[in-house]
């Protein structure tokens, strides 16, 4: 009898089984031709992309032919050559250098930071890099206690009496709660950006800034800063996170400790550079464009892979694949590589100056500068009646884009594309999985090896396709 109630239990659950998927297919909705066309296109684009790519072959030619790349620097200088040099291999319809002036900071010899005058530790060596545009210590050796601050509050509290002739220790770390970690590094960089200046008011001699990331490791994470005309201008450097873990522990038992510092930075006078750009010229809207970009600089430690080697390259084999698949847009597709974000944005805004200058509008522009990783989406900022419209007209169609892991929402562009914005376009920030990326972003680990081939050829398809649509759907 057992048996016999098993095999029957085993038929009915079958039977079961095969009504709810016959229900389940007969409710879905049939594709209609053109989605079908559409559909096919867009895994004519994923296929070449994965089997046919050169983002990833390109991205190991801008790490180690050229470098790290530094707004003003020989390494910045190659780069633009160098990409025009690629560019000029796709067969675009036009590709042109834009003029842009550009800042021209050198770090000089390597950072000597150490703690000294304690009881028991003198002489630790702390892991640190030069904030990007920080003066140096003058060829001496700088020193002074060390106060500690985790907020703006507790600088103003100590004010002028607690500060003066000190080193300001600024230890907020990233949130750890943030599952949008660009978030995470949204509360905490401002501490970067400004400490110093907001430090030196009171009288500081110099600042020490925990770095941006949420791992604790030993590299230390530079980035740029802003000086206030009005105050004397002090020097300012990252520590690693365990750097800073370490003297926070130390400053717990010895409230006097003493740190030096030595940095060897420099301003020197502004330089021409570059943005990059290539483009196919569009069939009926030849004036209104579909951008596509990232920026070609970046700091000079590390490949500068994934910030931002990988989102140049990706738009790069973009504009490629409609190439190879002899594609004919209705718009302009441009690829640029801008220069200068890291430390200026100088780029972005000369860009945004031309394209008014010349009556372009911008029907979308998407930048690729969060990383190399795998792909999960894309933000769009724009007014509403236009996030409205592309919602209706564009996003309508985003099913297309599901089977490949990708969600179109609202909110969040970049940094390069957001000078456009008085356009009244749409700006779209690509959105790959940023669980990792604080780990490399602006540090020496940000080499090639950090970068998957697979995930940076499925980066490029997703741009690929989301332009596909654009351009066939447009606002």
């Amino acid at each position: 009898m057992g048996n016999n109630w098993i095999k029957t239990s085993k038929g009915v659950f079958k039977a079961l089984v095969l009504i709810v998927l016959a229900t389940h297919y007969t409710t879905l909705p049939a594709q209609t031709p053109d989605q079908a066309a559409d559909a096919a296109v867009i895994r004519k684009i994923y296929d070449q992309a994965l089997t046919d790519g050169l983002c990833y072959p390109w991205l190991h030619d801008l790490c180690f032919d050229v470098g790290h790349r530094l707004s003003g620097s020989i390494g910045a200088e190659k780069a633009v050559r160098w990409s025009k040099a690629v560019l000029d291999t796709i067969g675009l319809d036009s590709v042109w250098l834009q003029p842009v002036m550009v800042p021209h900071w050198e770090r000089g010899a390597a950072e000597e930071v150490l703690v000294i005058g304690t009881k028991k530790r003198a002489g630790i060596r702390l892991d640190a890099l030069a904030l990007g545009g920080s003066v140096s210590t003058n060829d001496k050796t700088l020193s002074g206690e060390v106060v500690e601050v985790t907020s703006w509050q507790e600088l103003d509290d100590l004010g002028e009496r607690g500060i003066r002739g000190k080193i300001v220790f600024y230890n907020r770390p990233m949130d750890p709660t943030k599952i949008r970690t660009f978030e995470a590094y949204g509360g905490a960089v401002d501490q970067r950006v400004h400490g110093a200046a907001r430090a030196a008011k009171y009288g500081a001699t110099g600042v020490l800034v925990r770095s941006m990331g949420l791992r604790l490791d030993d590299y230390p994470h530079t980035g740029t800063l802003r000086y206030d005309t009005t105050v004397t201008s002090i020097p300012a450097v990252a520590i690693s996170t365990n750097a800073a873990e370490r003297l926070s522990a130390l400053l717990q038992t010895e409230s006097t400790a003493r740190v030096s510092m030595k940095l060897d930075c420099r301003t020197l006078p502004d330089v021409l550079s570059y943005n990059v750009i290539g483009e196919i010229r569009g069939s009926e809207f030849p004036d209104q464009v579909i951008l596509v970009g990232g920026h070609l600089d970046s700091w000079d430690v590390g490949h500068g892979a994934h910030d931002d080697g990988a989102g140049c390259t990706q738009s790069m084999d973009v504009l490629r694949y409609f190439r190879q698949m002899g594609y004919k847009p209705r718009h302009t597709i441009r690829c640029v590589l801008f220069m200068n974000e890291e430390n200026g944005l100088r780029g972005g805004q000369e860009y945004a100056r031309e394209a008014e200058r010349k009556g372009e509008f911008h029907v979308c522009a998407i930048e690729s500068d969060a990383g190399g990783f795998t792909p999960r989406g894309f933000g769009f900022d724009a007014e509403e009646s236009v996030l409205n419209k592309f919602f209706e007209k564009v996003a309508a169609h985003q099913s297309l884009l599901e089977p490949y892991g990708l969600k179109l929402a609202k909110g969040g562009s970049g940094a390069d594309i957001s000078p456009l914005k008085g356009q009244k376009g749409l700006l779209s920030g690509f959105s790959p999985d940023s669980q990792r990326y604080f780990d490399y972003h602006h540090t020496a680990a940000d080499v090639f090896e950090a970068v998957s081939k697979r995930e940076l050829e499925l980066g490029a398809g997703s741009m690929a396709a989301l332009v596909y649509l654009l351009d066939k759907y447009g606002l």
